[in-house]
């Protein structure tokens, strides 16, 4: 599974699966196991806002501390995701 970055956020990776590239770009965040049971999914849209579509196990702070760090870092994720998937941003 491509990580975005190597280092965590939060507590949590930042990922995506070869078998999510047809939807929109979107998060996956997890723990070491990086298992999607129990990770949250957010879908990033072109201002890099994004939408919770699965909390996981996530508290309410550590969703908003995630969806803070991709509003960062949300065009470095999209080059990662463009090497794989022709889909863009989420609402495209």
């Amino acid at each position: 599974m491509p990580k975005y970055y190597q280092y965590k956020a939060c507590g949590y990776y930042l990922y995506f699966t070869t078998a999510c590239i047809i939807e929109a770009m979107h998060v996956h965040a997890s723990d070491k196991k990086l298992t999607q049971q129990g990770s949250a999914k957010f879908f990033v849209k072109a201002d890099g806002e994004t939408t919770v579509e699965n909390r996981g196990v996530l508290t309410d702070h550590e969703i908003n501390e995630i969806r803070k760090f991709i509003k960062i870092h949300y065009l470095e994720m999209l080059s990662r995701w463009s090497v794989v998937s022709d889909n863009g941003f989420y609402g495209e």
